[in-house]
């Protein structure tokens, strides 16, 4: 992997870090209001979950495999 790739995988990183970040908020202040839209609810967190999914493989790809 080039230099190049590594800090573009990163800055993807840093993106959906932060996308992260910005959708657990909105969750949670829609459920501090106590009444909102279930299938809203529903699409945040499963795009919250997609997101932590695709950090969980960038991370996997970033870091070296280490032989045991």
């Amino acid at each position: 992997m080039t230099e190049d790739e590594i800090r573009e995988m990163q800055r993807r990183l840093e993106a959906l870090r932060s996308e992260h970040r910005d959708l657990d908020e909105v969750i949670a202040r829609l459920a501090e209001k106590g009444a909102y839209d279930q299938l809203l609810m529903r699409r945040l967190k499963k795009r919250k979950l997609s997101l932590k999914d695709q950090i969980t493989a960038l991370e996997s790809e970033l870091v070296p495999d280490i032989i045991a």
